[in-house]
């Protein structure tokens, strides 16, 4: 299907309460043209010095993390409401292991201002460009989020990517309100 451009914040409910449900697909690409997706279920998408940006989190121990480090670069791909296995999936087997991409028949396809690819099958993605990153700062955190999230030690890096182009489906509305309305958990906004 066609992708054509939609503003950045124009599906950005629908887009908050998938994330909070089932969660989205991030794919970057390193230079050797290897890429990987992985799931998400934390982004941040506003605006800050006139410009449109995403927020994602990504621990260093994941397999994506060298991905964004080597490209700065990464794609979220928002997915259809018949690709939740999909997603779960991406979210419990690592790329060092199987490509993801060939196991669940993710077609990637080449972003329009990124060489990180977008996910055909997703309705909707933003792509984005690193201008700024840093790694959580323990100390700077309450005890009981890191005994309840950091007991590795393995703590976030904060990837703050510029929006250059987000893409859809031609039907991205209709897509979007059928998974948020077959998911009542999700009308109601979630956490």
């Amino acid at each position: 299907m066609k992708k054509v451009k939609v503003d950045p914040f124009k599906f950005l409910d629908q887009v908050y309460r998938i994330l909070a449900d089932s969660g989205a697909l991030l794919a970057s690409m390193k230079n050797d043209g290897s890429a990987n997706v992985m799931a998400i279920g934390w982004a941040l998408i506003g605006r800050m010095w006139e410009k449109d940006f995403a927020l994602v989190a990504i621990r260093p121990s994941r397999y994506t993390s060298g991905f964004i480090e080597e490209s700065g670069e990464f794609t979220i791909n928002i997915p259809t409401d018949d690709m939740k296995t999909t997603v779960e999936y991406c979210g419990t087997v690592s790329g060092r292991d199987v490509d993801k991409f060939k196991r669940k028949n993710l077609t990637p396809l080449r972003g329009m201002t990124v060489h990180s690819p977008i996910i055909e099958q997703c309705c909707l993605h933003y792509e984005c460009k690193v201008v700024w990153k840093t790694i959580l700062a323990p100390a700077m955190l309450p005890k009981d989020i890191i005994s309840a999230n950091y007991s590795t030690g393995d703590f976030h890096t904060f990837y703050l990517g510029e929006i250059l182009s987000v893409l859809a489906d031609k039907d991205v509305e209709d897509k979007l309100k059928s998974q948020v309305q077959s998911n009542p958990e999700v009308m109601a906004g979630r956490d």
